[in-house]
C-alpha cells in the first residue's frame, strides 16, 4: 500500500511540476550546469526529444516501482541504452541525475513537502538503482 500512496505523490507531483512547459528545461540546466563530463554527454542531444523521453522515464519509474510489467521492460530498455556498451552513462552520474530532478520538482511543484520529496526519491531511485545494476 505504501508504494502505492508514493506512486500516487509522486504522479501528482510530476503533473503539477508539468503544468509550467519550463520544468524539463529547468531540470536539463540544473543538470548540464552540474559537470563539464555530464554537459558533454549530451552534446549532440535533440532536446525537444529528450525532454519528452525524459517525461515518459519518469513514468516509466512510477509504473515499475509497482512491478508493471511493461514498465519494467521499458526500464530494462533504457538501462540497456545507457549501459558501458551504449551510451556509457556511468553509474556516479545517476545521483547528480537524482538530486537535479529533485530539487528542480521541488522548485516547481507548490504544494512541495517531505513525503512528496520521499516519494519522488523512493520511485526515482528504485529506477537509479536499476539502471545502475545494469551499467
Amino acid at each position: 500500500m505504501e508504494e502505492r500512496t508514493r506512486k500516487e505523490r509522486f504522479l501528482s507531483s510530476l503533473e503539477r511540476c508539468r503544468c509550467d512547459e519550463k520544468f524539463i528545461e529547468s531540470f536539463y540546466d540544473r543538470f548540464l550546469s552540474s559537470s563539464e563530463e555530464i554537459r558533454d554527454k549530451f552534446t549532440n542531444t535533440d532536446f525537444k526529444n529528450q525532454y519528452q523521453m525524459l517525461l515518459r522515464s519518469l513514468e516509466i519509474a512510477a509504473d515499475a516501482t509497482l512491478g508493471d510489467p511493461t514498465a519494467l521492460s521499458e526500464m530494462r530498455d533504457r538501462a540497456e541504452t545507457h549501459n558501458r556498451h551504449n551510451l556509457n552513462i556511468e553509474p556516479r552520474f545517476y545521483a547528480t541525475w537524482l538530486e537535479s530532478v529533485v530539487d528542480t520538482a521541488a522548485e516547481f511543484d507548490p504544494v512541495w513537502n517531505d513525503e512528496i520529496r520521499i516519494a519522488w526519491e523512493s520511485i526515482l531511485g528504485f529506477a537509479v538503482k536499476h539502471m545502475i545494476k545494469s551499467y
